[in-house]
């Protein structure tokens, strides 16, 4: 049995080109390196854009890293192990964050050592997957945003999305009404509300916005809240899109099963990485809901390659966040293991995920 000899992990802060928020000028990046008990060597990460960084990295230290040593290298067969180990720190959060940092650098090494890219070595399905132009820009001035929407689509994006929440909602109507009048009505609109509405704000909200023809609304309500994403979805006709803050394919199950989601978001760091990224996709296609990868589309624009189509389900959807992928933020050692053109994401050749930071 091929085991894990040694891991390490380290903080990297990767400035933002353009602040997310007053407070969000940076991500977190705790960088991985794993090697194993045959010299293969895995590099991975763990992520999270403001807070909670420093706690990631004291529990892979302190707590994922040192359980993990001795252990069997393959993991899908470690996974649950470790995750069963740290739960007593909570189901998902740190902890799920923290796993992904060591899932990730695992799958590393064995796409590595099979001379394949991750794609490759998980199965790949498509050569390209349509992309989304995305930003967080709540606080833009409305020419700064429809600025934003104009550079989506001269990049050729065929969907964009954008924040709402604002405290009165006559200025998301107004922003929302400028970007569906500059996109025309051949391009998609998403809207992506952040979790800031209670049930009756998003009621509300969404009934007034519905008339700018929306392929969803996006965490309209607080993450954890299912009572109220069940009721919603009886309320409104605007598909409901989740998952970036879920963290287990268990809480996945609980919405798919009340109904409260149309569309799923998996982020693969938060929900511990690529081996509970799979299971999440098969649980999606179990139900026949669309899955769309959030975020780090250098990381799920490879694996939304991978996912098999689904009859009558859409196709997953790689998300364009402007100002964040690592290689256009310079963090990585080497180019970015995945392009970005005319709308479309593709692979460019490399081994393993290809995400080695400075």
């Amino acid at each position: 049995m091929t085991t894990i000899e040694s891991f390490d992990a380290r903080l990297v802060r990767v400035p933002l080109t353009r602040p997310w928020a007053s407070d969000v000028t940076s991500v977190g990046v705790i960088a991985t390196h794993v090697v194993r008990s045959d010299g293969a060597e895995g590099w991975g990460f763990s992520w999270t854009p403001q807070i909670g960084a420093e706690a990631v990295l004291a529990h892979l230290n302190h707590d994922i890293g040192p359980f993990a040593a001795g252990r069997t290298a393959d993991p899908s067969e470690l996974w649950d192990a470790v995750w069963t180990h740290v739960h007593e720190a909570g189901g998902g959060g740190v902890t799920t964050i923290g796993l992904a940092g060591l899932d990730l650098a695992l799958w590393d090494a064995a796409s590595r050592a099979a001379g394949r890219s991750i794609t490759d070595h998980l199965g790949r399905e498509r050569d390209w997957v349509e992309a989304y132009g995305s930003g967080v820009n709540l606080h833009y001035p409305l020419e700064d945003l429809l600025a934003q929407v104009q550079r989506w689509i001269d990049a050729g994006f065929r969907a964009v999305k954008i924040k709402v929440g604002k405290p009165d909602l006559a200025e998301d109507v107004e922003r929302v009404r400028a970007v569906r009048e500059l996109l025309g009505p051949d391009r998609g609109l998403m809207i992506d509300a952040n979790q800031r509405w209670h049930l009756e704000q998003a009621v509300r909200s969404v009934e007034v916005l519905s008339e700018f023809d929306l392929g969803w609304i996006e965490e309209p309500l607080r993450a954890d809240d299912l009572a109220g994403y069940t009721a919603l979805a009886r309320r409104i006709d605007v598909p409901i899109a989740v998952g970036e803050n879920l963290h287990t394919v268990h809480r996945f199950r609980d919405f798919l099963q009340a109904g409260a989601a149309h569309i799923v978001q998996p982020n693969i760091v938060r929900v511990g990485g690529i081996t509970p990224f799979l299971r999440i996709a098969d649980l999606a296609a179990e139900y026949s809901v669309p899955l769309h990868p959030h975020l780090l589309s250098e990381l799920s624009g490879q694996l939304a390659l991978t996912l098999p189509a689904v009859p009558g389900v859409a196709a997953p959807l790689a998300e364009d966040v402007e100002d964040a992928g690592f290689g256009a933020l310079g963090a990585l050692s080497y180019p970015s293991p995945v392009a970005i053109a005319d709308g479309r994401l593709t692979l460019v050749p490399h081994a393993g995920l290809g995400i080695r930071f400075r």
